[in-house]
């Protein structure tokens, strides 16, 4: 059996968000430092650097998805102009836009968590 590589980086960007259907706190707008987990996975490292994918490729892709949530009011950003603004949404968000980007590299995204405080966090992943 072949091994197996995973790479993991991490990011954060701010925004403001309502909770829609909530009945609380969090239906009024409030804000968060939302942390982010990207977790790939792959088994072949390139024959010359002996690397999966480097590291900056994956903090690139996935600045360029959190530069489209960073200091915005989330609900009226798509697709969360339709879906709740949770961060299980943000997560599955987050995973779907950087697996395109990725779709060229040798690699594939295992999971995406995304923490509204170091004590919670929501991951998406598809098996």
């Amino acid at each position: 059996m072949a091994g197996k590589w995973r790479l993991t980086v991490t990011s954060d960007f701010s925004s403001a968000h309502q909770l829609r259907n909530y009945r609380g706190k969090c239906e009024n707008m409030h804000g968060h430092n939302f942390g982010v987990e990207l977790c790939v996975e792959g088994d072949r490292l390139t024959p010359d650097t002996e690397l999966l994918v480097d590291f900056k490729v994956l903090k690139q892709a996935l600045k360029q998805v959190l530069d489209g949530l960073d200091h915005r009011h989330l609900n009226e950003v798509p697709p969360f102009d339709r879906l709740n603004p949770s961060s299980e949404n943000l997560a599955r968000h987050i995973y779907t836009a950087v697996a395109a980007l990725l779709a060229d590299q040798p690699v594939r995204v295992v999971h995406v968590s995304v923490s509204e405080k170091d004590s919670s966090k929501a991951t998406y992943r598809e098996d």
